[in-house]
């Protein structure tokens, strides 16, 4: 996401790139990030069995692309928000976009997300999500598309836990999956920049294909 966020504090850091590094074994995040930073990409790592969260984005943070990751065999996966009672910090932050990333038997938080508005969330492959895909709560706007959900009980959600959020759910596929229990609506993406959604039947294979270390050119 390409807009500058207004008058960050001094200790934000801004233009970042987290890419192509495998995370193991985390004492606390394996990621996070946090303190108004903004302008950030996390694209192509592997991300498996860290102590909290595999990838945290809170405390006003904003403008994050979360793409071609490959997050697995974890419970605890992304957070976007950590409490219901941040909205000072983060109402009109945490605008964030997941794409192109394989949530691999990751329970829940795929992501969770508080506040954020838009939430973009499309051509993700989803499989084996026991508790929930996305769940959208505290008044956060979600819109999930494109995205290819295989094994996952509940694949998008706006009542998981707290405050409900607003989500709107399209052109997605549901494989032996339930299917999105969405209201409300959202600010569109394109609002913000241009993206092209991929055919979501060919998502399973692309992201398999694509995402994960070593696979930049994907």
């Amino acid at each position: 996401m390409d807009d500058a966020v207004s008058s960050p504090p001094a200790n934000a850091v801004h233009n970042v790139i987290v890419r192509n590094l495998v995370f193991r074994g985390a004492t606390d995040d394996s990621i996070n990030v946090q303190m108004f930073s903004h302008h950030v990409w996390i694209d192509h790592n592997d991300l498996c069995c860290g102590y909290d969260g595999l990838l945290d984005i809170k405390r006003g943070s904003s403008y994050v692309t979360v793409s071609w990751n490959h997050a697995h065999q974890h419970t605890k996966n992304m957070l976007l928000g950590h409490s219901d009672g941040n909205a000072a910090q983060d109402v009109g932050r945490l605008m964030v976009t997941y794409h192109h990333n394989w949530f691999d038997r990751t329970p829940q938080r795929n992501p969770r997300v508080r506040f954020g508005e838009p939430v973009h969330v499309y051509n993700n492959y989803y499989v084996y999500n026991t508790d929930a895909g996305v769940a959208c709560q505290a008044n956060a706007g979600c819109l999930v598309e494109g995205n290819y959900f295989e094994l996952v009980e509940e694949p998008v959600t706006n009542s998981y836990a707290g405050p409900s959020g607003r989500c709107v759910a399209r052109d997605n596929v549901f494989v032996e999956s339930g299917r999105p229990d969405c209201g409300g609506s959202v600010r569109e993406a394109r609002d913000f920049y241009a993206y092209t959604l991929d055919d979501p039947d060919s998502v399973k294979a692309a992201v398999t294909a694509g995402a994960g270390v070593g696979k930049i050119g994907a």
